[in-house]
């Protein structure tokens, strides 16, 4: 039959394949190549609902990973008719998939999804095979799943990660956010993980559901990442969810029972990966420190930073930014502590128990993005809040001088934030035992709830400075002053333009000092479109610092494409050092060499010399960036001057050096934006401009990266959040310098932020 479904047995297929069948690997997927014998094998990661195409076959796509370490290790499957039928009701995630007699054909969609540039077809027509390899069956940890087998899940180590890969992996949790509001309603969770092989990897973990987030605890956790997706950034690899995502939370204590916390309701969990888990945990254990500065409320000192693991048994709202939470963990802080005043009818919570508690509980402030899940929290529950700061109040006398204060800021900075434990959790349940002991004797003849002022001492900012030398000056002093002079202020961020963020990024040139806006796609198309009527010449083919290959397309049009590939010292490059000059390609052909070869130039031929297109399209291609250079201030010059880097020792092929050997003057790419501020005692319009210190991301970047464009988003929803009224926005610390314009016989003055960057805890 077509789709066979076999059993492994002690490693191997209970039944063999056909001994005339050979594997063939990942990289040797091509078009044109003779597969008639081959095989390929992979495991499934993903898999997609059964569908019918439009004339009625039925349609079913699965994605499986290979098991090397490549950077490319998923392709794509689509199977058509009965086997897409059978293929739909017998595959689940981590079976071993196989199958023979396919056609390799080009994936549309390999730019998009980072898997293989080929995808196989498959159907019954065809004489294609399927073999569906499953594991003998184990006890699921999930009651909701009826599964008689267990998958087998391939886990990369993290020094074997590679970009635009989808992974699963094992890891020690070495820091992290707990859930947080971003981007409006979704949740974000922010992990650091180490391996044995001593590589940290940084996953950025976003979900609509906040259960479907990782349920980490602490620092010393191990977890189990399943369809992570890899990118890197900055020469580091970083993670972020993908579709399927899913974990498995585990306590990271040696000898700890080895119990998973799901963030789905089926997952399975095999004797092999609980080994996985306690060989992790004895690394850790010789290898890390994770703990955190855990402390009780009878440990506390003025001017610290603690974890607390606490019950709530009060809560009330302060303000628009902030939130008040009454814990107690059984043990009595050595100072008296600040009582927030609040209204009585805002205070939800047993009033009795209040009261007998008030000398053993403590009010922890907490601010701005985590008060969203502040006032989600049930009385009676178990927290953990992560990063809590004690700090002297600010006395109006002697008497309270030393009443001590706790808050939990805002951001995440220093993984800030509030876990919800649950009743079985070792910690919870230890806590509840002392809590059953305590005497609540002493505590009822005391005193009755004291009070101070708020007060306006919380230090809200949304952004930190670069240096602090300069005092805060009003907006009302700015606007009085003459320019040119350079302030410091505290103020709120009413609104920004453009509100559509992509907008921003402009190209600028810094010797004419003018700003052009960002061509997209379809005029570089054009451009090339154009070229393609010049055919290459054959007498600029293969000079003395290149090498040439040429060939004719096989499409209707007959196109001439030649690549010049630039040597060193007379020999070829390998691709990930190469720079190379092409004719004749189209946009789509010329980001395929981007992805494999260093630097690309566009070129045509032109009598004795080959030359650059019109400025109107990039100069230079290198990643997923174009390099565009100012018309007005370039002056481009023979594309021989590139000899002359090439004959460098160690040639970097760095676009400002490329630049300037053609001739040309480089258009930097920057954000241009207008925020308007306001602090009480007046309001101006500031614009920023950014190359990249301000967000601390490349403008030159976020056009084409959607991990930035999502982290830029939520900066500016964390500066200035949307529906919030103006008394409920946090405070922005920032340096802005005023400087005259002439317009005519007026002198206008303009307001530009400075030296200023975003703090890494904004997000």
């Amino acid at each position: 039959m077509p789709v066979q479904l076999l059993k492994i047995i002690k490693g191997k297929p209970e039944t063999q394949l056909p001994s005339h069948l050979q594997r063939e690997e990942l990289k040797h997927l091509q078009i044109g190549l003779d597969h008639t014998n081959k095989y390929f094998q992979g495991i499934v990661i993903l898999s997609y609902p059964l569908t019918k195409l439009g004339d009625g076959t039925d349609f079913f796509k699965i994605v499986l990973q290979d098991d090397t370490c490549s950077r490319i290790n998923s392709l794509n499957i689509l199977i058509y008719g009965k086997m897409a039928e059978d293929c739909a009701k017998l595959i689940r995630n981590g079976d071993i998939f196989v199958v023979a007699g396919f056609k390799v054909a080009e994936s549309p969609t390999a730019r998009e999804d980072g898997r293989h540039a080929c995808h196989l077809q498959v159907s019954e027509e065809a004489g294609s095979a399927i073999y569906i390899c499953t594991q003998p069956s184990v006890t699921p940890f999930s009651g909701t799943t009826s599964a008689s087998v267990a998958p087998k899940y391939v886990y990369t180590p993290l020094n074997c990660l590679k970009d635009g890969t989808v992974v699963n992996l094992y890891g020690i949790v070495k820091f992290f956010k707990p859930p947080y509001i971003s981007k409006g309603t979704d949740y974000c969770s922010v992990v650091t993980l180490v391996d044995q092989s001593n590589v940290k990897l940084t996953c950025t973990l976003f979900n609509g559901n906040l259960d479907s987030l990782p349920k980490i605890y602490k620092n010393g956790d191990i977890v189990r990442f399943h369809r992570v997706k890899i990118r890197e950034y900055n020469g580091q690899m970083q993670g972020i969810t993908s579709a399927g995502f899913a974990s498995l939370t585990f306590d990271g204590t040696v000898g700890a029972p080895v119990v998973p916390r799901a963030s789905s309701k089926v997952y399975t969990f095999i004797d092999e990966e609980q080994k996985t888990v306690e060989e992790l945990r004895v690394w850790a254990a010789s290898n890390l420190s994770v703990s955190g500065p855990e402390a009780k409320l009878s440990d506390v000192k003025p001017m610290m930073f603690f974890d607390l693991t606490c019950q709530l048994v009060g809560k009330a709202k302060v303000d628009g930014s902030s939130f008040l939470l009454k814990v107690w963990d059984g043990t009595k802080c050595p100072y008296p502590t600040w009582k927030v005043p609040v209204e009585t009818k805002e205070l939800e919570g047993d009033k009795v128990l209040l009261h007998h508690l008030r000398n053993l509980t403590v009010d922890v402030l907490v601010y701005d993005n985590h008060v969203h899940l502040a006032k989600s929290l049930k009385i009676g529950s178990f927290l953990r809040i992560y990063s809590i700061h004690t700090k002297q109040a600010s006395a109006k006398n002697e008497d309270i001088s030393s009443h001590i204060e706790f808050h939990l800021h805002g951001g995440t900075c220093y993984g800030r934030g509030i876990g919800i434990l649950p009743e079985n959790n070792p910690d919870v349940e230890e806590l509840k035992t002392f809590l059953e002991c305590v005497e609540l004797t002493d505590s009822q003849n005391m005193e009755n709830m004291s009070s101070s002022e708020l007060g306006d001492a919380f230090d809200n900012n949304a952004v930190l400075t670069d240096h602090q030398d300069m005092s805060n000056t009003t907006l009302k002093t700015v606007l009085n002053s003459r320019a040119p002079q350079q302030f410091r202020i505290k103020a709120k961020l009413r609104s920004f333009k453009p509100q559509k963020l992509y907008q921003s990024v402009k190209l600028h040139c810094s010797k004419c000092n003018t700003l052009q806006e960002v061509p997209n796609g379809d005029a570089f198309d054009s451009i090339l479109q154009g070229c393609e009527a010049t055919a290459p010449n054959p007498e600029l083919q293969s000079m003395s610092w290149y090498e040439s290959v040429m060939w004719t397309t096989g499409d209707e049009n007959q196109r001439k494409i030649t690549i010049h590939f630039v040597k060193h010292y007379e020999m070829l490059q390998r691709p990930e050092n190469t720079l190379l000059m092409i004719e004749g390609g189209t946009l789509k052909e010329i980001w395929k060499l981007t992805r494999r070869f260093k630097c690309v130039i566009p070129v045509k031929s032109k009598e004795d010399n080959l030359e650059l297109l019109d400025l109107s399209a990039p100069f230079l291609l290198q990643g997923n960036i174009k390099y565009y250079g100012c018309k007005k201030c370039s002056t481009p010059k023979s594309i021989k001057n590139l000899s002359s880097l090439a004959e460098k020792r160690e040639p970097s092929w760095e676009p400002t050096e490329i630049a300037q050997v053609l001739g040309i003057e480089p258009l930097q790419y920057v954000f241009v934006m207008k925020f308007t501020l306001l602090d009480g005692t007046g309001a101006l319009n500031a614009y920023l401009f950014d190359y990249e210190k301000f967000f601390q991301i490349p403008a030159s970047e976020i056009l084409t990266n959607s991990f930035l464009q999502q982290k830029m988003e939520m900066t500016m929803n964390t500066l200035s959040p949307p529906g919030r009224k103006l008394d409920d926005l946090p405070w922005l610390e920032c340096f802005i310098k005023s400087y005259n314009i002439a317009d005519g016989m007026k002198h206008q003055v303009y307001y530009q932020i400075f030296d200023t960057t975003v703090a890494e805890d904004v997000v």
